[in-house]
C-alpha cells in the first residue's frame, strides 16, 4: 500500500524554526579514539529537556549522511520536537566485533555516547523517551542494540534494514567484523538481528520496520516481520513501492518520527 505524507510534509513546512546542529568528537573508552557525532537540537526556549533519537547510517556513510539527505533532518527535529544524534559507525554494523577489537560499536551506541548525550545535552535521560533507527546497516545496527539493550531504548525502527545477514556473507565488509561466513558460522548465526528476537518480551519495545517491494532487503525485511507475528511481538510494518535509494528514506524516516513521537507523547 502506499502512503501519502504530502499533508504532513506541508505541516512540517509551516513550522519552520532554527535547530542547532553541532558536530562533535565523543571519546570511546572502549576503541580509544573520538568518533564523530552530529547533534541536532530543537530550538525552543519554552521547552527544558527533550526525547532523543539515535539515527544511523548506512554502509559507507558517515555522520553526515543524514545532514546531507534532502529529508531536512534539522527541520523535522523542530517539527517532531527531539533531538537527533548521528554517530559516525564507520562500517561496523554497529556490533562489538568478535574479531577486531577496534570495532566496539555496540558499545559505544549503547553505552558511551548515551552517556555523553544525556550529559551534554538537553535530554530526558529515560528509556521511554529514547529512540534509534536507521537505514540499511544502520536498520540492522539499530535492531541489534535496542532488541540487546531494552533497558536503554523504549523504541526502535527499521529503514531497508539488513535484519538478517546470511543471505549476503560476501557483502559490505561483515566478513571483517565475523570472519568468513563459512568458517564461523556460529558468529554469524548469533551477530544476526533476526535471531535476537528470543530475548524480547511482549510490549518490552515499541518497533517500527520499513522496507520497500523493490528492495534487496525486502524478503528478510518480511522474515523478520513473519518471526516477529510468531512471536507475538507488536509491531508496526509499513511495505510500499521504492527501492533501496534516498528517495526511500527520505520518505520513511517521516513515518518513523512519527511513531517515535506518538510513542513518547504516550
Amino acid at each position: 500500500m502506499r502512503y501519502n505524507i504530502a499533508c504532513l510534509f506541508l505541516f512540517i513546512s509551516l513550522s519552520v524554526t532554527a535547530s542547532r546542529i553541532d558536530t562533535i568528537d565523543v571519546y570511546s573508552g572502549a576503541m580509544d579514539k573520538n568518533i564523530k557525532t552530529t547533534v541536532i537540537t530543537p530550538d525552543n526556549e519554552s521547552v527544558t529537556a527533550f526525547p532523543v533519537v539515535y539515527l544511523l547510517h548506512g554502509y559507507g556513510g558517515n555522520e553526515m549522511s543524514w545532514i546531507h539527505s534532502k529529508a531536512n533532518i534539522p527541520l523535522l527535529a523542530d517539527q517532531f520536537q527531539v533531538i537527533i544524534v548521528c554517530p559516525d559507525g564507520k562500517n561496523s554494523w554497529y556490533w562489538d566485533s568478535p574479531k577486531d577489537s577496534s570495532y566496539k560499536y555496540e558499545t559505544f551506541i549503547s553505552k558511551e555516547l548515551i552517556t555523553y548525550i544525556d550529559f551534554n545535552y538537553p535530554t530526558i535521560p529515560s528509556k521511554e523517551k529514547r529512540a534509534i533507527t536507521g537505514l540499511s546497516m544502520g536498520g540492522h545496527g539499530a535492531m541489534w542494540n535496542a532488541i540487546r539493550h531494552t533497558d536503554i531504548f523504549g523504541a526502535v525502527g527499521s529503514m531497508s534494514g539488513g535484519v538478517d545477514i546470511r543471505p549476503f556473507p560476501k557483502n559490505w565488509e561483515m566478513n571483517k567484523q565475523l570472519g568468513e561466513a563459512q568458517e564461523n558460522q556460529e558468529l554469524w548465526e548469533n551477530h544476526t538481528v533476526i535471531n535476537q528476537l528470543n530475548k524480547l518480551k511482549k510490549e518490552e519495545l515499541a518497533m517500527i520496520i520499513d522496507c520497500g517491494t523493490d528492495d534487496f532487503f525486502f524478503t528478510v525485511n518480511n522474515n523478520f516481520h513473519q518471526a516477529l507475528l510468531d512471536k507475538k511481538l507488536d509491531h508496526d510494518y509499513i511495505v510500499r513501492p521504492g527501492k533501496h535509494n534516498w528517495e526511500y528514506w527520505v520518505n520513511a524516516i517521516v513515518y518513523q518520527l512519527l511513531f517515535f513521537k506518538r510513542h513518547f507523547d504516550s
